[in-house]
């Protein structure tokens, strides 16, 4: 018997409970459930994710481009749970191998998803009988009303001493957010963080009245990143040279270089104004159901293969 394993049946039957609660809330709205290929020609090219090579394709970091393609060919709604992989990731928080939750609706803003977000969260902590609190690492974070709403910018006055703007120009953004901002976030109730920097648009368009911003928000729940949402970008020339951008980057560090997705950025002017979001199904079973790493809601690890 391998009691490893079988110790773990309890919170492996509390992420089927959570997965399936999250298929009914999406098909109660309305959703199609997609199912895009993971074997893919060429990733969305980012500074700091490496895919896993196949041969000469990749295996996905995010179904994001198949599923704004179906967007393109006008799906109005639609969600996928997948396995997703990005190489060397590996941490408390942190697979190789992860399953994500991906939604996206055409004839919407962010302001859609952070209401639509917050609706799923109280869903599943009805759901699962709680009070509408979670307890977690000697927090109780309370689901059943309105999160925590703050502005990057704001957030680095608040909690950092500096600005959103000195922060990029001394290359110490990501670093006060892991250190200084991120502890901050989620611990009495859910937190988003909106409006991220320009530099760090990635895939979402910048705010019609600010374009030092771009429509971009983060959940975090207990210190933890939960998931990431745009605005999505519909423009493929400004999204072509956010790409070429990024792959400068990686040619200065090293990094692989990865084709450009074409078939992405031919369609990409056809798709309506759409946001969408992607969930972290791990980090989200770890937050329900109070466990300490990602180890304890995946049946295997990659070390136990």
């Amino acid at each position: 018997m391998n009691w490893k394993l079988a110790r773990k049946a309890p919170r492996l039957a509390a992420r089927a409970q959570i997965i399936q609660k999250i298929r009914e809330f999406f098909i109660d709205r309305g959703y199609l459930e997609v199912d895009t290929p993971v074997l893919i020609p060429a990733p969305a090219p980012e500074s700091h994710i490496d895919a896993v090579e196949a041969g000469d394709l990749y295996l996905q970091t995010s179904p994001e481009l198949c599923m704004k393609r179906l967007l393109a060919a006008e799906f109005p709604r639609i969600f996928q749970i997948c396995h997703c992989w990005r190489s060397s990731e590996r941490g408390s928080r942190h697979l190789p191998e992860f399953t994500m939750l991906e939604w996206y609706r055409s004839d919407s803003d962010y302001t859609d998803l952070m209401d639509e977000a917050t609706e799923l969260l109280r869903y599943l902590a009805a759901s699962l009988s709680t009070d509408g609190a979670v307890s977690y690492k000697g927090l109780k974070i309370d689901l059943s009303g309105r999160p925590e709403t703050i502005s990057v910018r704001d957030a680095f006055a608040r909690y950092t001493g500096s600005t959103m703007e000195k922060a990029l120009e001394d290359d110490e953004f990501d670093l006060l957010m892991t250190d200084l901002i991120e502890p901050r976030l989620g611990n009495e109730r859910p937190t988003i963080i909106f409006d991220y920097p320009s530099e760090k648009a990635a895939l979402s368009r910048l705010k019609a009245d600010d374009k030092s911003v771009a429509e971009r928000f983060e959940l975090y729940l207990a210190g933890m990143e939960i998931a990431n949402a745009f605005s999505e970008l519909a423009d493929p020339e400004m999204q072509r040279e956010r790409f070429m951008k990024e792959i400068g980057y990686r040619k200065k560090i090293g990094a692989r270089i990865y084709p450009m997705p074409e078939p992405f950025l031919d369609e990409l002017s056809e798709m309506p104004p759409s946001s969408g979001i992607a969930l972290g199904i791990d980090r989200l079973v770890m937050f329900l159901t109070g466990s300490e790493t990602i180890d304890e809601v995946v049946a295997f690890t990659p070390e136990e293969l």
